[in-house]
């Protein structure tokens, strides 16, 4: 009762500091506010009507869901409406009276070409000086309006207004520069510190590198070591030691195929997104771990991302496909398990997931209130399958959750909320050690963020964000027990 009252307490903190930063946006600050207030109202209400004892059924929950979904996408919509109308605005100020046009005007430069920057060539720019000249040129007033030029790394900043869509402007301008340039150069379009719309001009040598033969033997290794930790989990469950007694390696083998199984599915559908939006990845780095078998996979992406929305699908195939197979294998497990199966555990295991409890509730029922509850082999595999997807799905660097938060709420927040999720991973490991091992894991080859897309300031539709944000409420489900008194109210342990 007491975490459920602080974590109620926190949301509606956020909902007032958010409040707080949206009112100097005016119309444009508040709506954006309201569409997080709607997607997160329904699981307030749901949360806080489950702390007190008041269950509310699948329908509530849908009708919940479908209510919060439809004011989202009103709002958004409410959003673009005015974007547009302030982009008409800015268009129309950017063309001049016809009255003010001096009568040498066919003696003055197009109006599609921008007045130049400072002659002088900018000290410190790593690109050659006809190339840059040829870069410069690309921008016009129906564009994008240059007003600075600064070196950036091997490539340089064009600092300006943007006078278009995002996503129309980012494309002429690419093809502009390789019209002129051919595919030497690669073109972005990002949000500086103040949030204003730049672009970034980088050398195609910059490019993602691809995975090196000494990358693909270390993704070889790591496959085979997750193939003995997966034995050895599965041994674990059998009540054995593979070390000691290898002999029985054959019980322990179904563990490792539901794990391989799992895994592959999660790689599946990265793989397949990313060949839909014509994407390379690099081979799965996969993580072994002793506990449960593995910890998932670290994947690289070899190209550069055309757009957020991509970077969203992307992230998300991975884990909506792992974490099908997973529950399907939780509740199949649950569906199977009787009297006299194989497993037997103490029903107070059910207080470690909310989400898990609520489906065993739901399917085994009154035999939660037995010391040790009987189950198939499958809800083991299926509730491991689903940690290990949750885990995936913490919003940190570049797990894939973190990708998915940087996707929907740009590089700002994803910063943020890595660093929330490292604190709060340390202070879960001063009870559970695994935290700790999982936050070395982020902190060492995972905290930095997914680089920019080529478009970098258009913002994935209403539907990817709802989908991104019922990920991030269902994988901290999975993570989050039960208090005691909750379980003792729905039954779940002796």
């Amino acid at each position: 009762m007491v975490i459920t009252g602080l974590i109620l307490l926190a949301a509606i903190a956020i909902l007032v500091w958010g409040y707080r930063r949206a009112q100097p946006y005016g119309t444009v600050g508040i709506l954006a506010w309201l569409q997080s207030v709607v997607l997160m109202a329904p699981w307030l209400l749901f949360f806080g009507l489950f702390a007190l004892g008041v269950y509310v059924n699948l329908a509530g929950v849908l009708l919940l869901l479908l209510g919060s979904t439809g004011l989202y996408i009103y709002l958004g919509r409410r959003l673009r409406a005015l974007g547009q109308d302030s982009l008409s605005t800015q268009r129309r100020a950017a063309v001049p009276d016809i009255n003010s046009i001096p009568e040498n005007a066919d003696r003055l430069e197009p109006l599609d070409q921008p007045t130049p920057a400072p002659a002088i060539t900018p000290e410190g720019i790593a690109l050659p000086a006809e190339d840059l000249a040829q870069i410069e040129g690309i921008f016009g007033l129906d564009t994008y309006f240059r007003t600075e030029t600064i070196p950036y790394d091997q490539g340089a900043i064009f600092r300006g207004n943007l006078r278009g869509e995002p996503a129309a402007t980012q494309t002429k301008l690419a093809e502009r520069l390789q019209e002129r340039l051919g595919d030497r150069y690669r073109l972005f379009l990002v949000e500086n510190l103040e949030q204003k719309p730049t672009v970034v001009v980088l050398p195609a040598t910059a490019d993602p590198v691809k995975t090196t033969p000494a990358q693909w033997a270390l993704a070889g290794v790591l496959a085979i070591a997750t193939l003995f930790t997966g034995l050895e989990a599965g041994a674990i469950l059998q009540g054995f030691d593979l070390l000691q007694d290898f002999s029985r390696w054959r019980a322990a083998l179904p563990f490792l195929v539901a794990l391989l199984v799992i895994l592959l599915s999660h790689e599946a559908g990265h793989w397949i997104a990313a060949r839909r939006h014509g994407v390379r990845l690099s081979p799965p780095f996969l993580i072994p771990a002793w506990q449960i078998g593995a910890f998932g996979s670290l994947t690289r992406f070899e190209s550069l991302l055309p757009n957020r929305s991509v970077l969203f699908d992307i992230s998300l195939a991975g884990p909506a496909a792992g974490g099908i197979v997973s529950l399907a294998m939780l509740v199949g497990g649950l569906l199977l398990s009787h009297p006299g199966s194989v497993f037997q555990i103490p029903s107070e295991f059910f207080q470690g997931s909310v989400l898990i409890g609520a489906l065993a509730k739901v399917v085994l029922g009154s035999a939660l209130r037995e010391p040790l509850v009987d189950i198939h082999p499958l809800t083991i595999m299926g509730w491991l399958g689903l940690v290990i997807t949750a885990l995936n799905l913490m919003p940190a660097g570049q797990l894939d959750g973190g990708r998915m938060v940087q996707a929907i709420y740009g590089r700002k927040t994803a910063n943020r909320t890595t660093v929330f999720t490292l604190v709060v991973l340390a202070l879960v490991a001063l009870a559970n050690p695994l935290a700790l091992y999982w936050a070395g894991v982020i902190v060492i080859l995972q905290r930095t963020l997914e680089r920019p897309c080529l478009n970098d300031i258009s913002e994935p539709n209403d539907a990817r964000a709802a989908l991104g944000l019922l990920a991030l409420f269902l994988a901290l489900t999975v993570l989050l027990p039960l208090t005691p008194s909750l379980a003792g109210r729905l039954g779940i342990g002796a």
